[in-house]
């Protein structure tokens, strides 16, 4: 996610986390790009695609590059940043040609396994085996059969980020626990004609979160993991989730035009409208902090914000606290070289991991060694709630193979749009799952 579910720079995905097989979520064109890794004289040049087209990333992957070079003046790099809807287009057309990036955003899962089969990721199991456990359970989610293909420098998580100023004024003192206690602060803050949520449902995989969390509340954890793995969704719980989704979009609780609406690109997008209050509440990721920095004319907006996850619905079979994320990471080409997966190794790093924590970069590293760096609180919350969940669930849109994933993406989009059913969100699952 930025950095993204998100999903998302984003974005479209924790510190330990307790999972199984699935969590479990920059380019100019590729075409006559020379990514292969140029090697002459013993000097490696490494091309590397990225999502972090903003300051401060963007500027800071850059020196990180910098600072790796000056120690392996051997290896230089050049850097391609791209804004991530662009990136996650880009990339599967790259590794369909015969020049992919050395060095390419990668969030994990199905989606990964999905581009182990072209054949063009390196197997990083061996040159990663002294040092990938510093990273704690979350790298088994970029692993596709048992190999590692990808190395995740964030972990992420998806909970609301609200206004505690627009709350106040509409008269709610405390963050809703319960699905019954959000339809009445929704309420409240219509009453006070304040907007109460902001969606980027023009990008699609903001309205999959809804569903996704909607599931995780009505579904079993067992089923959940069974879903994933062989893929069947058979349980009624899927059709109750996606009635559950009906009934709340039924209460308008979102902003006007929200299906023409970017999640992260510009002011208007659902992350500008909470960072400059003209919403007071997000379903989003936890580089929801730094992505509305260029966004947001209100420097103050990060003291004014607070963050609570996604409630529980009484009484449902669901586990409580079962939380949706995933994380940003890296992959290797085939071609890059041993140079590659060590520079991989170097952004893993203590040191390297509390640089990206400290400028916004990351908001929650991979290495459990720089969690001490994270100073915002309510991102202390975040990452609280993050080490103390029974279980995180990769959003299904990545968990799932592409093909898959894309077919849910745009059924929930579609009944987002007010097309299908709960019963058809269900059915779109199990037609790709056959043609696949």
């Amino acid at each position: 996610m930025t950095n993204m579910h998100v999903h998302m720079s984003i974005p479209r995905r924790c510190a330990a986390l307790a999972v199984a097989t699935a969590l479990a979520l920059t380019a100019t064109a590729c075409g006559g790009n020379d990514s292969s890794s140029n090697s002459s004289g013993g000097k490696t040049t490494l091309t590397w695609w990225h999502n972090a087209d903003q300051q401060p990333g963007r500027g800071v992957w850059q020196s990180i590059a910098d600072d790796y070079h000056k120690a392996h003046t051997n290896v230089s790099f050049k850097i391609s940043p791209t804004q991530n809807e662009s990136l996650k287009t880009k990339i599967p057309i790259a590794l369909q040609s015969s020049d992919p990036p050395n060095i390419f955003q990668q969030w994990g899962g199905g989606a990964e396994a999905t581009q182990v089969q072209s054949g063009k990721l390196m197997d990083m199991t061996d040159a990663t085996s002294s040092w990938i456990k510093d990273l704690g359970n979350s790298a088994a989610l970029w692993q596709a059969d048992g190999k590692q293909y990808g190395i995740p420098y964030d972990l992420h998580v998806v909970g609301f980020w609200y206004r505690k100023d627009l709350f106040t004024q509409a008269g709610i003192t405390n963050p809703p626990a319960t699905m019954d206690d959000l339809n009445s602060d929704v309420a409240k803050l219509k009453a006070a004609h304040i907007t109460p949520m902001a969606i980027g449902s023009k990008d699609k995989w903001p309205d999959a979160f809804w569903w996704e969390y909607f599931a995780l509340r009505e579904c079993s954890l067992d089923t959940i993991k069974s879903t994933i793995k062989d893929l069947k969704m058979t349980d009624q719980c899927y059709v109750k989730a996606g009635q559950d989704l009906k009934t709340f979009i039924g209460t308008s609780p979102f902003q006007n035009a929200f299906l023409g609406t970017p999640a992260q690109q510009g002011a208007g997008s659902s992350a500008g409208l909470v960072a400059n209050g003209k919403a007071a509440m997000e379903l989003q990721g936890d580089w929801e902090l730094p992505t509305m920095i260029p966004l947001a004319t209100d420097k103050q907006y990060a003291t004014k914000l607070g963050w609570f996850p996604f409630p529980n619905i009484t009484g449902s079979p669901g586990t409580p606290g079962v939380a949706l994320g995933g994380g940003d990471g890296f992959s290797c080409s085939v071609k890059a070289g041993p140079a590659c997966p060590d520079f991989l190794k170097y952004i893993s790093s203590t040191e390297v991991q509390t640089k990206l924590v400290q400028t916004n970069t990351a908001t929650l590293p991979s290495n459990p060694a720089a969690v001490s760096a994270i100073t915002d609180p309510t991102l202390k919350t975040v990452q609280n709630y993050l080490s103390s969940a029974p279980y995180i669930q990769m959003y299904f849109d990545q968990a799932l193979p592409t093909s898959v994933g894309n077919a849910l993406n745009d059924a929930i989009a579609n009944f987002f749009a007010g097309q299908g059913t709960p019963e058809g969100i269900v059915q779109a699952f199990t037609k790709a799952v056959a043609n696949q």
